[in-house]
This record gives structure tokens, sequence and C-alpha cells, in this order.
């Protein structure tokens, strides 16, 4: 048995009934016999037994009280993976699905997502399996109190920096940020994500998405291609699908379809996002209601039929593991020749095998979506600095940092055998990185 296979083996012994983690861990260390090869120091340090491991893990209880006097008890999670690079930073999620196995993939991928953004951040996550929807704002306010309460000693501008994610948005950092100051009497930028009137950055709200299409366009220039005049097919309906459509149609591309957990529409001429912003960020309505507005659109219930709908771009951007292999193989029948993952591990290994031996250009999650943590880490320096940059300066620093991706990744792939796959190339050009800062801190 080869290294990287008795390390994944290790890991399994060690992490049983976790099987998202290990989906994330075997998808990057199998990217890495190339680098094993390479660089035997790594090997011998044991890097990746180390960087398989969480700094630290925690799991606390939140007790709440709704607004008929219940009391409700949630779990609270952060892992704070990997600081070689920075102080730990990633999102936390408030969604009933979020297990101590789906906040160790998101930490483990965010180690190598933070390290292709080139800022000093290392990698985190954490959240709750707390369900903000249906509760009222006094409800949500106490949930995010309580949580704050335990999870404020853990944090710091220079230990660890949370942002927001599924389930957290504007409102929830507030709540947070407001119970931090309350217990420590300090102002400082432990969460980012904040509101633009008290410390928040310009373009955080787009980032996702638009570093999403930015990266996509980079990879199509790559190719010799435009992304102008394109039809493009995205998943979701929040921040990142919304700005991801924004942006594409900037550039000259037709987005025809967008979904929600409930299902999908279908406009051939071309989704009207001024629509689609008023049903979900002012109504907070189902997507099914744009036909309503616009007939001519079509309605679909369930989401997976989306990707049948011929297109040559896919952005993913809802869930994990929502482009299975039967999704995959559709949309290469199809024509799709780009695929940039707004989601994370929105793809299946399964259906990155198909996209890669079809030689689709795929971005990868840790790659594509990088923007949202690269515009906190740009908050986090206005911040510092007592500084407001303007949309302009910081969207402008977003595209720059989104082409540095894809120049890491593409550089790397080809250095290590692999020209143009991009999974590889973001595997090995983030962990390379992160392994070399660890052995120069040498044990910890």
């Amino acid at each position: 048995m080869d290294y990287i296979e008795s390390a994944l083996q290790q890991l399994e012994q060690r992490n049983p009934g976790q099987p998202e983690f290990m989906q994330a861990a075997k998808e990057v260390l199998h990217s890495l016999k190339p680098v094993m090869e390479k660089h035997p120091e790594y090997r011998e340090a044991k890097i990746l037994e180390r960087i398989t491991e969480p700094e630290r893990q925690l799991m606390f209880r939140v007790v709440w009280e709704d607004a008929k006097g219940e009391i409700h008890v949630n779990r609270g999670y952060r892992v704070a993976f990997n600081s070689a690079l920075g102080p730990f930073k990633g999102g936390l999620r408030f969604h009933p699905s979020v297990n101590l196995s789906i906040i160790k993939f998101l930490g483990f991928e965010q180690i190598f997502k933070n390290s292709l953004t080139t800022l000093p951040i290392g990698g985190g996550k954490g959240g709750s399996d707390f369900d903000p929807k249906g509760k009222t704002d006094r409800e949500v306010m106490r949930f995010c109190q309580a949580f704050m309460t335990e999870l404020y000693r853990h944090i710091g501008a220079d230990t660890d920096v949370p942002a927001g994610d599924i389930g957290v948005g504007g409102r929830e950092v507030g709540y947070m940020f407001g119970q931090y100051k309350r217990i420590t009497n300090r102002f400082e930028s432990i969460l980012t994500g904040k509101g633009i009137h008290w410390g928040g950055s310009l373009v955080r709200t787009e980032a996702t998405g638009y570093g999403l299409v930015y990266l996509v366009d980079e990879m199509l220039k790559g190719a010799g291609k435009s992304i102008d005049g394109m039809t493009c097919v995205v998943s979701g309906s929040g921040n990142v699908a919304i700005y991801a459509v924004q942006k594409a149609a900037q550039l000259g591309a037709k987005c025809v379809a967008m979904s929600d957990s409930s299902g999908y529409i279908y406009d051939p001429d071309g989704i009207k996002l001024d629509t689609v912003q008023q049903l979900k960020e002012v109504e907070r309505k189902r997507i099914k209601e744009y036909v309503t507005v616009h007939p001519n659109a079509k309605y679909v219930e369930g989401c997976k039929g989306i990707w049948t709908i011929p297109c040559q771009i896919a952005l993913p951007c809802a869930t994990q593991n929502e482009v299975d292999l039967e999704a995959a193989k559709a949309l290469v029948k199809n024509g799709v020749i780009a695929v940039g993952e707004g989601a994370n591990m929105p793809s299946t290994p399964e259906a990155v095998d198909v996209f890669l031996e079809a030689g689709v250009l795929f971005g990868p999650g840790k790659a594509a979506n990088a923007g949202g943590v690269a515009t906190s880490g740009l908050e986090m320096q206005q911040n510092d600095m007592r500084m407001s940059w303007s949309f302009a300066d910081v969207d402008k620093r977003l595209k720059e940092i989104m082409r540095s991706i894809y120049v890491a990744t593409s550089s790397a792939a080809k250095e290590y055998g692999c020209p143009g796959n991009f999974v590889v190339g973001a595997n090995i050009a983030g962990f390379v990185k992160v392994a070399n800062a660890m052995l120069d801190h040498g044990l910890m």
C-alpha cells in the first residue's frame, strides 16, 4: 500500500461515520501523488497526517428560548483546521443538516481555498444544526447571542475570524457581533460579512458569484474562447447564484435557468434577475412565483432536471453533490464546455471524472468559489487599517485575486504533468504553500 492510501486508511479509522469529510480528503490526497514523489520531505514530516487532523475541534451546546417561551437545545461547532498561513478563516453555517462531518469537510476545503487566495489566512469552519427559516428576528437574535456566548472565547482578530455561510447573512452576523462586543467590550474584526455602515466591505455580498464568473472567464480565455454569447445554467437562487447570473450577463452570457430547493425555472429569453431578487431577497418567496410575472418561462418541480437544459456553461451554486454522474453525462451530451463550482463540492467524484474525461473546463470549488473568502480577507485588511475601499477598488482586487488563482492552478497542473486539470492544479497549488509553511514552523 502506498503512502497516500495508507494515510487515507488511517484517516478513515480515526473518523468513522464522516462520509463528507472523507470524500473531501480523498479528492485532495489522491491529487497529491506526484507532489509526494517530488517532495519526500513532506512524507518525513508527516504533513498528510498533520494537515488532515484539525488543530482544534469544538462542539458545544446552544440553549435558547423561542417566542412562546419554549426552550430549545442545538449543537454548535467550530473546527479550527490549519493556521499555517494565518488566523483560521471560514464561515458559519446554520442549517439542520450540519454535523461534524460536514463542518470538517468544509474546513478542510477551506485550508486550500484560502491558500489559493494569496492572502495570509488559514482554514476553518463552523456552524450549528439550528434552522433560521421560519424564525422571527427576535428568535434568531436569541439563538445568535447564545451561540456567540460560547464561541467568543475561541475567536479573535489574530486567532480565528468566522464569516457567514448558508443560513448566516448580515442579520445573523450583526447579532453575533453585537453579543461579542457586549461580552468583551471590544470592537474588533472578529467576524466578516458585517454591515457596510459598521465595518463591512463593499462587494462582499457579490463576491462569490462575481469571483466564480471571473475564474470561468479566465479558463475560457486560456482555451481561446469567450464567455460573450454563451448560454449559462445556474443552480440555486441565493447570493452566489444571483450575482453569478449578474456578472455573467455583464460579460455577455445569457443565463436561462435558476433553482431553489423546490424546483427550477427555465426562461429561454434569459432570466430576469430583478424579478428573482425581488422574490428571494425582498419577498422571501419560492422561485416558482417567477412564472407568474414572466409567463413565457417554465417552472419544474424538483431540481435535478435543471442539468438537462442545453448550455455551454454550468454553474452549480446550490449545495454539495447536486451534480451526479447522470447530470454530468447530460451536460456533456448537451454541449457544456465549462463548469464552475459556486457551491462547496457540488459535483460528485463520478461527475468530475466525466467532465475531465470529456475535456470540459472544470473549476473546482476551492478555486472557483474562493471570491467570497478573498473579499472577507479584504474586509479584514480594511478593518485593520480603519479604512473603507470603493466598490470599484474591491472589485478590481477581487478580479486580480481570481486571475492569480487561475494562473496558480494552471501552472501547478502543468508542472505536475496534468495540463488543463484544474482539480489537480488547485489541490497541489493550495497544498504546497501550506505544506511549506508547516515545515517552516516545525512540529506543532
